[in-house]
């Protein structure tokens, strides 16, 4: 079994990933947007997929860290013996 602070370091890993990920696809989605804005209805589908898919996506990147946390406050709770 693994003790609760190897858990705990895998998570803020985990959570890490998730949200650099997050980040970095922002950036790339800006990035696009701004590079087809003078083309006109090329630009105007482009903001609103990545509007779509920036809500989805941060959906998305809460949810995981939702289950990572309540994943790391059932190892904490099996070590204490809160169970």
């Amino acid at each position: 079994m693994s003790s609760y602070s190897d858990v705990q370091k895998a998570v803020r890993v985990e959570k890490f990933r998730i949200w650099f990920a997050w980040v970095s696809g922002g950036i790339i989605m800006l990035i696009i947007a701004n590079g087809t804005k003078n083309i006109a209805i090329l630009g105007i589908l482009t903001e609103v997929l990545f509007l779509v898919g920036g809500v989805l996506f941060t959906i998305t990147a809460v949810r995981m860290t939702n289950v990572l946390n309540r994943k790391a406050e059932a190892a904490r709770r099996e070590v204490l013996g809160d169970l």
